[in-house]
């Protein structure tokens, strides 16, 4: 047939096509234990982004469903879901409560789930705090959409992963904070995030597994660090200078630290 390409045809443009990215593996060299990502804009105009991995390049929309593709018309998975959701309420008089997602709708939405969750890390590593804390709440709402609507018998892939997804959350929202200097806030969300996970494991009834979890050690170990590093306050310091005088029995010099915070506005 005109205008067909036959068999040996295919074979011969696969021949002389170049699929060879060894050059570029060796142009972004591999990193083990960290997370390599970049940026750029593609041909078609969109934002996105790649990962090196140790065997090569793994590449995925910046914005919108990693894979970039629209299932039954859909933003993902998740909003086709909601939008299957809004109608069986819509024929049930307002009740939801025997809609229920089965086995098959699960390991959908799951496998869809990891992809946002592995775009979280790259965004973290190009701190991209606000793109993190985006895909982030997406998932965490994911994970609440499947604990309502799915029996407790499926929820166990989504169910380990909910250390992480606090864990990536909280460096979303801290990462944010700190990029704008503000100590306080970083802490208290990183704290917020330590408490969440020790809910977690309560909640599980493994409450005693939870200080050995690697989420919680990390997080504890970042709050130390960023504590460290927070710019004390001129009433910090005063406060601290009166202790240390007043240890050092320098009463004198206890009672000009007095006079200077009382100066100061409550």
């Amino acid at each position: 047939m005109a205008g067909t390409l036959t068999c040996p045809m295919v074979a011969d443009i696969i021949r002389r096509m170049d699929f060879d990215i060894g050059p570029l593996l060796e142009s972004w060299e591999y990193q083990p234990g960290q997370i390599v990502a970049r940026k750029f804009v593609g041909k078609d105009g969109k934002e996105k982004i790649q990962l090196r991995v140790d065997v090569g390049i793994l590449q995925m929309n910046a914005d919108g469903r990693p894979d970039g593709k629209r299932p039954m018309g859909c933003a993902s998975l998740y909003d086709h879901y909601q939008v299957r959701l809004r109608q069986y309420v819509a024929r049930h008089e307002g009740d939801d409560s025997q809609f229920r997602l089965g086995p098959e709708d699960c390991a959908k939405v799951h496998f869809e789930t990891m992809q946002y969750h592995q775009r979280v890390f790259c965004l973290l590593a190009l701190d991209d705090f606000a793109g993190a804390i985006r895909d982030g709440e997406r998932n965490q709402a994911v994970f609440e959409f499947v604990r309502k609507y799915a029996t407790q018998d499926l929820l166990a892939p989504f169910l380990q992963f909910i250390p992480q997804q606090i864990l990536v959350l909280t460096r979303g929202r801290a990462g944010l904070c700190l990029s704008a200097e503000d100590y306080s806030e970083a802490i208290r969300h990183i704290g917020e995030g330590i408490e969440q996970i020790r809910a977690f494991f309560a909640e599980q009834e493994r409450a005693e597994v939870a200080e050995q979890c690697p989420e919680l050690l990390w997080l504890d170990a970042w709050l130390k660090e960023v504590s460290s590093q927070r710019p004390i306050s001129k009433r910090e310091r005063l406060e601290r200078d009166l202790q240390e005088a007043v240890q050092a029995e320098n009463y004198e010099k206890a009672a000009q630290v007095r006079d200077e915070l009382r100066k100061l506005k409550p």
